[in-house]
């Protein structure tokens, strides 16, 4: 244990060699894993939603067409999925250039978010080694697709880290405030999910903070993110005559994780996948979005699973139990990732126990709120594993904590009485 235990201390002796060996680890393993997948896969295509709205974009300059149907305008994905991906299509074509450098972008981000973990770790005063030991076993994990979740996990790392500078400060400005909320906003068009997140940090700073000025600060830092929420809100109304947060298809998705025969995964289907009535894979349901239009279309899925799930209550809450135990410990149908997101979320139980006790409250909330808050839709829609990528840094980094508490343990000597940490 002695070799191990200096290694890691020696990485963990300086944030940039840190970022550096784990982002090179990450890269390379994902990059031994790229050069080996088929072309089709690498090619630019529109099989998926966010993949044909970036054709869409690139080809027509257009933020339409997520369906197996021409659509028209949509608000089915938040602005930053698809314009990501359009934006390395665009300039790199949509033939295999395109599709290594989207690819490339992806696998630098992941790389990048798990080489930050150990400077993550020691801004909420945790050792930097459990973030080393955390960043190197994130790295090991290799996952493809999604909807860029790895660049909003680094999003929220970065806003965490940023809440939680702002509670340790003796006063924060109102520009402060502002930036800090507009950026909130700007995250909100990558992964809107982020908004509860934010509400919690919200919520603890206006339990933490004193003074009377807290309510001003916290009013400006909504005002900051209502700001950069505007343009696109203003699209969607002027395109939908509707108001609503970021994209409309709440009422798809809560209606494809509640129905008769639905399961507690996607990925386990007891029925085709033209029967979960996704206008992406139904062409029927494609169709009738280009009757109704988009808004309509949603607001009578959303009815649907409503009246569903009102008439069955309990089919309702075992699926959300079924969606929330899965979340946690892995899908059910796949026993080696279930046994390995159940250990790794045995070991992050395991170091915030060791940890917690150490951490200041804000530092806490700052940790904990993306565990507490992020999963609250995903455990009322369709459930699918890539859900928890955006939060998996933070489970890792607690689980490097666990590992470190062990590793630290002083060496015994013949012949000498152990000493006590």
């Amino acid at each position: 244990m002695k070799p191990m235990r200096k290694a890691v201390t020696w990485i963990a002796g300086s944030s940039l060699r840190s970022f550096s060996i784990i982002f090179v680890l990450g890269f390379s393993l994902r990059a031994f894993f790229l050069v080996r997948e088929p072309a089709a896969r690498i090619l630019p295509h529109d099989r998926w939603e966010d993949a044909a709205i970036a054709t869409a974009l690139v080809e027509r300059g257009e933020f339409a067409d997520p369906y197996m149907v021409p659509t028209g305008p949509t608000a089915h994905l938040p602005p930053l999925v698809p314009g990501i991906l359009a934006l390395f299509w665009g300039v790199f074509g949509m033939g295999l250039a395109g599709g290594y450098a989207a690819r490339l972008a992806s696998i630098t981000a992941f790389s990048a978010l798990y080489g930050l973990v150990p400077w993550f770790g020691g801004r909420f005063g945790l050792r930097r080694e459990a973030g080393v030991l955390g960043g190197i076993l994130g790295s090991l994990i290799v996952v493809w697709g999604g909807n860029r979740e790895e660049y909003a996990a680094i999003v929220l790392g970065l806003l965490a880290v940023a809440f939680l500078r702002r509670w340790d400060s003796v006063s924060y400005s109102n520009r402060g405030s502002f930036l800090l909320g507009a950026a909130c906003g700007v995250a909100y068009h990558l992964q809107p999910v982020l908004l509860p997140v934010v509400l919690g940090w919200m919520a603890f700073e206006l339990w933490w903070s004193r003074g009377p000025k807290k309510w001003l600060r916290s009013g400006v830092l909504v005002l900051g993110m209502f700001a950069a929420c505007v343009p696109w809100g203003l699209r969607n109304y002027r395109v939908f005559d509707e108001v609503f947060f970021i994209r409309g298809n709440l009422g798809l998705e809560l209606r494809m994780g509640n129905h008769e025969g639905a399961t507690g995964d996607l990925e386990k289907v007891r029925l085709p996948p033209e029967a979960y009535r996704h206008p992406r894979t139904n062409l029927d349901e494609a169709r009738l979005v280009q009757e109704l239009g988009e808004p309509e279309y949603m607001r009578r899925a959303k009815a649907e699973a409503i009246e569903w799930i009102t008439s069955h209550p309990w089919e309702f809450l075992r699926l959300t139990a079924s969606r929330t135990t899965q979340f946690w410990l892995g899908p059910f149908h796949r026993p080696v990732a279930a046994l390995a997101v159940t250990t790794l979320t045995i070991l992050a139980l395991l170091g915030a126990w060791y940890s917690l006790p150490g951490m200041s409250p804000p530092s806490r909330a700052a940790l904990l709120m993306p565990l507490a808050c992020y999963p609250l839709v995903y455990y009322v829609v369709v459930y699918m594993p890539r859900y928890k990528w955006t939060v998996n840094w933070v489970l890792f980094l607690l689980a490097g904590a666990a590992v470190w508490k062990w590793l630290d343990k002083p060496d015994h000597q013949p012949g000498t009485a152990s000493q006590s940490e």
